[in-house]
């Protein structure tokens, strides 16, 4: 069978606040605390970080650390390319989000001729880019990234030479051009956006479920039109921003947000869009333990990841008996 594994990336260069490299070890003290073996039972590997960089002066305010951060995404799309070709699952455990880019560039240096799909479980679009962004924060940056997109419609800044230069390196990526059409990419529970945002959504047609939709179709009808809508895709990737979930349950993350998904709602939807063939990796990220209350952040988390692995973990099982 296809084997696990667990790829930590725990940088937070992208992030507004600080703690969220560590994330990953939040996890690992509420799997001890659950009395679980999960992190036992999976080989892991650790994705170098330059968060040691926080302390030096940033040079690039409409993207902060972009140099840095461009430098961590070449070796984390690299570990997921190399994760792949091996036959591996890739279950990525990040700090900032906005290493889904690398994600995504590691997904299609792996597979160059299939096309991608991801669902973006979270409660914001990051599809800003340094003409567009309010913060300057890259984990708000992510997907503009991956579908090559400067939204030059909306520019409200100009980024100065260097910015442009390693904004352009993060666009190219593993490989030139855009990596994902925007007809492939769903958005589920995003509901905190700029209107540069939802401009470009917009225009680009995005598919956009929003919680009301969730909660009066359920998962289970939602994960079948999201796969009808991702029909013409061979591989998806799908991204769970634990910010997804509603602030009750998420204190501990950088940016919470009302009216999100509930804890059962985050677990049933990765349970069941987690059982489809095409998926060819997971990620979870945004954990920040310095913003929460005795773990609870990454109790809750882990609770998605376990049933999520499980699902996987099934879905591995599955193809292996009918590959024979």
């Amino acid at each position: 069978m296809k084997k696990i594994k667990i790829l930590e990336v725990r940088s937070e260069l992208g992030a507004g606040t600080r703690g969220s490299s560590l994330g990953p070890d939040a996890l690992r003290i509420a799997c001890l605390n659950q009395g679980s073996d999960y992190f036992r039972r999976y080989n892991s590997v650790t994705v170098p970080d330059l968060n040691y960089v926080l302390f030096d002066k940033d040079h690039f305010p409409l993207a902060h650390h972009l140099d840095a951060i461009y430098t961590v995404q070449k070796s984390v799309a690299s570990t997921v390319e190399q994760t792949l070709r091996f036959g591996e699952f890739p279950i990525i455990l990040s700090g900032d989000h906005s290493s889904a880019n690398a994600t995504i560039a590691g997904i299609k240096a792996a597979y160059p001729s299939k096309t991608l799909g991801v669902i973006w479980i979270d409660a914001h679009a990051d599809i800003h880019s340094p003409y567009t962004t309010p913060s300057g924060n890259v984990h708000g940056m992510p997907l503009a990234a991956a579908l090559g997109e400067d939204n030059r419609a909306c520019q409200r800044q100009q980024p100065d030479a260097e910015t442009e230069f390693f904004w352009r390196r993060l666009q190219n990526l593993a490989e030139p051009g855009p990596k994902l059409l925007p007809q492939h990419l769903v958005y589920v529970a995003v509901r905190d956006t700029e209107p540069e945002e939802e401009a470009i959504i917009e225009r680009l047609g995005i598919r956009w479920i929003r919680l009301p939709e969730i909660q009066e179709k359920g998962s289970r009808q939602l994960t079948r039109e999201i796969y009808e809508h991702l029909r013409f895709c061979d591989l998806v990737y799908i991204s769970f921003d634990v910010d997804s979930l509603d602030s009750r349950f998420s204190k501990g993350t950088g940016t919470p947000v009302e009216d999100g998904l509930f804890l059962s709602e985050g677990e049933n939807l990765c349970q069941d869009l987690l059982e489809n063939s095409r998926v060819v990796c997971f990620e979870m990220g945004e954990i920040n333990p310095t913003l929460d209350h005795e773990n609870t952040m990454a109790h809750n988390a882990f609770g998605i990841l376990e049933k999520a692995t499980a699902a996987i973990e099934k879905r591995l099982r599955l193809d292996e008996v009918i590959s024979r």
